[in-house]
């Protein structure tokens, strides 16, 4: 990531509208997006110098757009032109939490904190109004003491009592409505994240330049089920916000889970280019892999376009490689991210490709790589599957149960893992294995199985962006169902898939098939008509 030097000319008129917020009665919106930043709209009551400002309010913006160390630069610039300003620590200490990805760093809060005062009164006696020291105080319950799950429901109870005592505070309502999202620890909760957008709804029509609003709008419905009442806050997102390139790609968290391919790329390759305009601006390379570039490369596969997803891919394997020749003390860290990403976009590819090619085979240190050796193994399974290699399937299928161990350890050391993600992984193992059985012969049981392994996906908490299991198991099972001459069962499974992964290309034309030889001719030409309403090339 980047950290930028943040520089912005203060919309007249600041200081008027702080005052009269801190009042109680609305002040003018000073715009972030009428200076050099354009990452939100902010207007934030507080008690900074003149020349704190500017980074203050970009640092919030950038807060919400969940540009997490730019913001930390943000509000470090705050503090050197207004040492004592309690509320630009604040911002710094909450861009080391993480909410909605379930992360934190408590240790570099605290640090950030201490440098503002030695303990939790002192701190909350430098805020000079109410409000401030009201904020000051639910950070110092976001990082007090006890687990971070037990925190995290404190510090949503404190939120809640602020945005209680500040209601026109729109700030104070969206940070709430995160907060309340930071406690959904095993998965998305329908009921949470819908307490969640009713708070922003509220503030949303008088609001619609907001990044915060915007953005955890989007996260509170970036689900198949509720996705279309997040496209509103989707196709503006990105034009309130257009400097965060998190901000260009959270637009696709909607995109596609209604199955709008061409916006889902539009929204990565706009997200993919400022980020490397960044990086050359600091002297980096390129970067190929990471999340940006796997939602694009899905975007490509779902519409069939490989020249453009196997350039992402390539462009992903030459930062894999630069990153593995990268030399490295023999203490540090062996985090090698980019190979983990390579690796799970060629995962993808074989899915909805069925190519394997040896020659994107990439080698890594195995040391301390467990889930990217398993993705590699299942990768393999799903090949052989599609080149109906039987033998080849079940020396995989049993490499894949090998691997199973050394990945829940590593969930089971990681504090952040949740019940859904030991769950995945023994879905892919049952699943690989059913359809091994299947190939064998043992049809009827493999079924059986494969229904199984799918009816426990089903019962996986929704997740946003394309299919955890990256070969839906309902897909996968229709796609046997279909080769066992059961067209009215496969047209099933493939619903069910549909319901879980909008517009999935392969799920889409297996249902199509399976209508069609179900004698349902409408039904079939629905299908097709949902096939047509984006470019799919013929493979």
């Amino acid at each position: 990531m980047r950290k930028l030097l943040i520089a912005m000319a203060v919309a007249a008129g600041l200081s008027s509208a702080a005052g009269a917020q801190a009042a109680g009665t609305p002040g003018n919106a000073a715009s972030t997006g009428a200076s050099a930043l354009q990452a939100g709209d902010i207007a934030f009551a507080n008690s900074g110098s003149a020349a704190a400002q500017a980074p203050f309010l970009a640092g919030l913006a950038l807060l919400h757009d969940f540009e997490y160390q730019r913001a930390a630069e943000a509000f470090r610039q705050a503090q050197r032109a207004d040492p004592g300003f309690a509320m630009a620590y604040w911002g710094e200490a909450m861009t080391y939490n993480h909410a909605v990805w379930m992360e934190q760093d408590p240790a570099a809060a605290r640090a950030v904190l201490a440098r503002l005062a030695a303990g939790p009164r002192e701190r909350q006696a430098k805020g000079p109004t109410a409000r401030e020291r009201d904020y000051l105080g639910a950070l110092e319950t976001l990082y007090g003491e006890g687990t971070k799950e037990a925190r995290d429901f404190r510090y949503a109870d404190a939120m809640a009592a602020l945005h209680a005592r500040y209601p026109r505070d729109v700030d104070a309502t969206a940070f709430y409505a995160l907060a309340l999202l930071g406690t959904s620890h095993e998965g998305r909760d329908f009921a949470i994240y819908m307490k969640a957008a009713a708070l922003l709804e509220e503030v949303y029509p008088t609001h619609l330049t907001h990044p915060g609003v915007l953005h955890y709008l989007i996260h509170s419905y970036d689900d198949p089920i509720h996705a279309p009442l997040g496209l509103r806050a989707a196709n503006r997102y990105g034009l309130v916000a257009p400097d965060a390139p998190h901000a260009l790609h959270m637009t696709s968290h909607i995109f596609i889970a209604m199955g709008m391919w061409d916006e889902v790329i539009a929204a990565n390759v706009k997200a993919i280019r400022l980020v490397n305009v960044m990086r050359a601006s600091h002297g980096r390379p390129p970067s190929g892999c990471g999340h940006y570039p796997s939602w694009l490369m899905y975007g490509y596969l779902q519409e069939r376009r490989d020249a453009e997803s196997a350039a992402t891919l390539a462009a992903c394997r030459a930062s894999a490689e630069t990153e593995l020749a990268a030399p490295r003390p023999v203490d540090a860290d062996t985090d090698h991210s980019d190979v983990a990403s390579y690796v799970s976009m060629r995962l993808m590819k074989v899915i909805e490709t069925g190519r394997w090619e040896p020659s994107e085979h990439l080698v890594w240190p195995r040391a301390d790589h467990a889930f990217t050796d398993f993705e590699d193994a299942y990768g393999e399974a799903v090949a052989a599957l599609r080149a109906d290699d039987t033998p080849r399937l079940q020396a995989a299928t049993t490499n894949l149960a090998d691997l199973r161990g050394p990945v829940l350890a590593a969930y089971s050391a990681d504090a952040a893992s949740r019940a859904a993600d030991r769950q995945t992984v023994q879905i892919i193992v049952d699943q690989v294995a059913a359809a091994a059985r299947i190939r064998a012969g043992d049809v009827d049981a493999g079924l059986a199985a494969l229904r199984k392994a799918a009816e426990s996906e089903t019962a996986l908490p929704m997740e946003f962006g394309p299919p955890p299991v990256r070969l839906p198991t309902w897909e996968l099972l229709g796609d046997e169902l279909l080769r066992a001459h059961r067209p009215a069962e496969a047209a099933s499974a493939y619903r069910n898939a549909l319901a879980r992964a909008p517009g999935r290309t392969r799920s889409l034309r297996g249902l199509e098939n399976s209508e069609r030889l179900n004698g349902e001719a409408a039904a079939a030409a629905a299908a097709t008509a949902e096939l047509a309403r984006y470019p799919r090339a013929p493979r």
